[in-house]
């Protein structure tokens, strides 16, 4: 028996038992198992329509051999049992279990002062105009700007099927070259904006201990260290056990930034949870296109050239214009493209 017999066999078997363990009662009034097999079951849904292909492909090339008059398909057929093997192997690539997950976005001016500031603010404004054309909602989650106009760091959610296996390939360093505003003598400056990207989780999929926070108030302040707010409504966790902090100071109430400040916690610690758990994959096999850490210099984005350069996949596009209003999907599919073929290498 070949490997890819053995695949669909197994797939067979999978399948049948997934279906025969959500009819199963005790599995239906379970909702927490229910979700889970029914999300394996839709996960199956297209590697099992193309193992039903494959054997149906298989079928017409066995019979197109043993028929004299049908000798002059094999070729076909056998290019279409080809076909359909490399989807099914497509296909069969593990899917990051975060991909399906709405997403936590964190933008932190870099290098370059006041003009790293505005580019933080450029790259904000690139994103959300990228998810609203993939017909995602956006969420501002805090913003700390400076008095330039700039932002010192952006945090916004993106929700939507999926929003998680677009937006991942934008964590990095974004790096810009150009003449900012205020400089007399036209000279191209290079500064950079850092971008995070983290699943957003439930909290039944991330514990976090009453014991293991520090909660302070505070006023909230604006640009310049002007109190904004007569009452003490700024919030700041402090997660004892991994010494993350996170401050949220945007709503008017204490209670509506807690609750913020606890969603991007519970999207920091998963975000951690997952390197370590990258990091022994990457140890065995090396599939991953960037890692997404914010050190690493993903783009270069060049305003005298009009260009855009990903350094991961070495695409360069001399339209930046177009991908400053939000048109990254050519960077996705190449990133996308990129990791399949990772992937089936390995």
């Amino acid at each position: 028996m070949s490997g890819i017999e053995r695949l669909v066999g197994e797939l067979e078997r999978s399948h049948a038992e997934l279906q025969a363990r959500l009819s199963d009662p005790s599995v239906y009034n379970d909702h927490r198992e229910a979700a889970d097999v029914g999300r394996r079951l839709k996960e199956l849904e297209t590697p099992h329509r193309l193992a039903q292909e494959w054997l149906a492909a298989q079928e017409d090339l066995a019979a197109a051999r043993g028929d004299a008059d049908l000798r002059e398909l094999v070729p076909e057929a056998e290019e279409r049992v080809a076909q359909v093997e490399e989807e099914l192997k497509v296909a069969l690539i593990e899917r990051d279990p975060a991909d399906s997950k709405d997403v936590i976005v964190e933008i932190r001016q870099g290098v370059g002062g006041d003009e790293a500031s505005l580019w933080a603010g450029d790259i904000y404004r690139m994103l959300t105009r990228y998810a609203e054309r993939a017909g995602y909602k956006t969420e501002l989650l805090s913003a700390s700007e400076n008095e330039s106009g700039g932002f010192k760091e952006v945090v916004f959610a993106v929700k939507g099927d999926g929003a998680y296996s677009v937006f991942r390939y934008e964590g990095g360093t974004h790096r810009v070259q150009r003449v900012p505003e205020t400089e007399s003598q036209g000279r191209t400056h290079t500064s950079t904006a850092t971008v995070a990207v983290m699943a957003e989780v439930e909290e039944v999929e991330v514990a976090i201990e009453e014991k293991d926070l520090k909660i302070d108030v505070y006023r909230s302040t604006g640009p310049g260290g002007q109190s904004v707010n007569t009452t003490d409504s700024a919030v700041r966790i402090t997660h004892l056990p991994t010494g993350l902090v996170v401050s949220m100071q945007d709503e008017k109430s204490q209670l509506q930034n807690k609750t913020k400040a606890m969603r991007v916690l519970r999207a920091r610690l998963y975000d951690l949870e997952r390197d370590k758990q990258l990091a022994e994959v990457a140890a065995q096999r090396k599939a991953q296109v960037g890692t997404g850490e914010r050190a690493e210099k993903i783009r270069t984005y060049n305003y005298p050239e009009n260009r855009l350069t990903d350094h991961r996949i070495k695409l360069t596009a001399h339209r930046l214009d177009q991908i400053l209003q939000g048109d990254l999907g050519e960077f996705t599919e190449a990133l996308q493209a990129e990791e399949r073929r990772r992937a089936l290498e390995g």
